[in-house]
Order: C-alpha cells, then sequence, then structure tokens
C-alpha cells in the first residue's frame, strides 16, 4: 500500500485490515474496497483536482436533506478519496422512493445556474461559472464548449457543430428561465445503487441548473419506468418534457462523443434532428 494512501487514512482515524481490492466499474478512477479497523471504506485513486469535486459534490448532496442516501467522506488527499462503504441491496429496488428523494433534491434551489468551482463529468472539465439565466449557463458552460471540444478532434464536422451551435443560441425562444436547483450531473443508473436503507447516489458532477438534467440523464442511459417518474413529478410532467428531454441529453451525449468517439455520432445528430424539429 502507497504511503500517501497510509497517511491519508491515518488522518482520518482509520487503519487498515488488509490490502486494496480491486472494484469493477472504474473506467475513469481506479477503485477499491478496503477492510479497516471502522469497518469497509471505498478508495478510489484519481487525478486530486476530480476527486476534490467528487467530494465536494457528495457532501453537498448530503447536506440537501433530501432522503437520499450518499456515501460519507471519509479522507481526500494525494490524489486518494476514501469513502464510506455502501451495502448494495440484491434485486431489492425502490423507484418511489428514488422519485421521492430526487425531487427533495431538486427543491434545493440557489440563484445562480453553477457551481462556486469547476468540476468534471468523467474525464471531461466542468466549466461552472455562475451565470443568471439558465438558457445562457446551458449555451455557455454546456453545449458550446462541448461541440468546440469535440469539433477539436475531428468528431464532429462544420456542418453538424453549426447546427449544434443554433439549437444554442435558440434556447431563449422556447425554454422559460427556471430556478437553479441542485443537480447531481451525472446521473445514469450506474451511479445510483439501491441498499436496505433506501436509494442512494454516488460518483456525482454537481452543479446548479434545471432539473430535467439528472431525469434526462436517466432515460438516457436506463429506464427509471413509470412509477419513478410518477414519483419525481408527483403530477404533471413539465410543458415540452419531451424537448427538454432531448435537450439536456445533448450535452451527455457530446460528452460521451468526446470520451469514447464516433459511435455516438448518430445519436447526437438524432438529438439535434429532433429539436429542431421543435418536439412537442
Amino acid at each position: 500500500m502507497e504511503s500517501s494512501l497510509q497517511s491519508c487514512l491515518a488522518a482520518a482515524g482509520l487503519t487498515p485490515r488488509g490490502g486494496l481490492e480491486p472494484l469493477s466499474g472504474g473506467d475513469i478512477a481506479a477503485v477499491y474496497r478496503l477492510a479497516t479497523d471502522r469497518g469497509e471504506v471505498v478508495v478510489k485513486r484519481d487525478a486530486a483536482e476530480r476527486l476534490a469535486g467528487e467530494a465536494d459534490g457528495l457532501r453537498a448532496l448530503a447536506a440537501a436533506g433530501s432522503g437520499l442516501v450518499v456515501p460519507e467522506v471519509l479522507a481526500e488527499g494525494d490524489g486518494w478519496l476514501v469513502m464510506e462503504a455502501l451495502e448494495v441491496s440484491s434485486g431489492r429496488r425502490d423507484p418511489v422512493a428514488l422519485g421521492e428523494g430526487l425531487r427533495r433534491l431538486h427543491e434545493a434551489t440557489g440563484e445562480s445556474h453553477g457551481w462556486p468551482c469547476d468540476n468534471a463529468c468523467g474525464r471531461t472539465p466542468q466549466p461552472n461559472a455562475p451565470l443568471s439565466d439558465g438558457r445562457a449557463f446551458q449555451r455557455e458552460r454546456r453545449l458550446l464548449p462541448l461541440a468546440e471540444a469535440c469539433h477539436a478532434k475531428g468528431l464532429l464536422d462544420h456542418r453538424l457543430r453549426a447546427r449544434v451551435e443554433a439549437i444554442a443560441q435558440g434556447l431563449e425562444t422556447w425554454l422559460p428561465d427556471a430556478p437553479a436547483s441542485l443537480v447531481h450531473g451525472d446521473l445514469w443508473s450506474g451511479n445510483v445503487l439501491f441498499t436496505p436503507s433506501g436509494p442512494a447516489l454516488i460518483d456525482p458532477a454537481v452543479y446548479r441548473h434545471y432539473p430535467e438534467v439528472d431525469l434526462a440523464m436517466l432515460t438516457l442511459f436506463g429506464a427509471p419506468g413509470e412509477a419513478f417518474l410518477e414519483a419525481y413529478w408527483d403530477g404533471e410532467p413539465p410543458v415540452e418534457w419531451p424537448r427538454r428531454e432531448t435537450l439536456f441529453q445533448l450535452y451527455p451525449l457530446l460528452n460521451h462523443l468526446l470520451l469514447f468517439g464516433g459511435g455516438y455520432r448518430g445519436a447526437v445528430e438524432r438529438a439535434v434532428s429532433r429539436l429542431e424539429a421543435g418536439i412537442s
């Protein structure tokens, strides 16, 4: 075990009882389980900046008081993050509790869209400098930077980049501004766990923005189901939900195109075409 991790554990009052055991799912960071004198913990190894952003996000989610389970940050530093290990309930899912908890999370609003510091979504730096208008934030901090990055890598041709930019410039014509909700920011199904204490959220990339950010991610890379959506909305879905869903799926699709290559180009183009058609 590296001395830097030993120092990190010692600073948190943790004594290891054995070695690091690799866990699956660490596509971006190396993830391990470790037995200690205070029980099992999860240990991540990654760039210090990304881990600091994750730790900040976990604390923000926990402080929101949504009722959703969030692993406690136990120690961080020198490229390590040590967290509470959660017990996963095999086969036991509660989509209603997840929907209700996510609704409560999104009730934690702020004055501006963004976050006090930048973080990352996967390996992609995520600029969060606050803006008062949500349309401007989606355009300036999400769609335009990703379109530029994908174009620079040859993953978006000039024409498709221009189509993305036109959508970004036209948001004010149909999307109302809204209060800035606390969002998980990377809420695909793999970042939701079901524990004996209820649904849990892991691996956040938090900021404040439209709450549909999280819903669109869940429906893009998973199927949360009608029970989840009914519990979340507790009534009718927002006006033009299909159009909002497609809009807020465009950023993660661009990010996947940037991270994983041209296999996602078709999905980006389909989303752009749907938005150009003005789904209602």
